[in-house]
């Protein structure tokens, strides 16, 4: 801060110089561009680990539609064996609550499993995360280099 000598019949002044605001301007600066990704990556953290859960619950929703029906087969709309599941079965986007960023399928399903997949909505903060399966066996697999297929070394949600 600077502070100007009182002259003659001058009161004092005090203030911050154009180089002082500068400075914390430039620090600001500095925080926001560390802090800006290290929160952005959080949210697509919490995101996918919302739609895990989000998974966890369909794959117990398909054996709830097996209790009853004897089979994984029908739990997607219109009755069919894969693709959206049936609105009856479980939603088919993720998270369950607030704006979706993942489209939720039936990849497969026959008499005795299912696998079932979370697919990033185009355009949404977790498009390019990689999709997320889950099967009937509880297998998990997470496409983390986003190349669409679920290498061996993806075969878990870990990051």
């Amino acid at each position: 801060m600077v502070t100007s000598c009182a002259r003659a019949g001058r009161r004092e002044q005090s203030g911050f110089t154009l180089m002082e605001l500068m400075i914390v301007v430039v620090i600001v600066a500095v925080l926001a561009a560390i802090g800006l990704p290290s929160y952005q990556n959080s949210v697509v953290r919490a995101t996918r680990t919302d739609t895990q859960s989000a998974l966890i619950g369909f794959a117990q929703a398909m054996e709830k539609h097996f209790n009853q029906n004897y089979t994984y087969l029908g739990a997607g709309a219109g009755g069919n064996n894969t693709g959206a599941p049936d609105g009856t079965v479980f939603p088919n986007q993720a998270p369950i609550e607030g704006q979706a960023f993942y489209d939720l399928t039936i990849v497969a399903s026959d008499d005795n499993g299912f696998q079932l997949r979370a697919t990033p909505i185009a355009g949404s903060r977790q498009d390019g995360d990689g999709i997320l399966e889950l099967d009937s066996l509880g297998r998990r697999g997470w496409d983390r280099d986003g190349d669409g297929t679920i290498a061996n070394t993806e075969l878990n949600w870990d990051r």
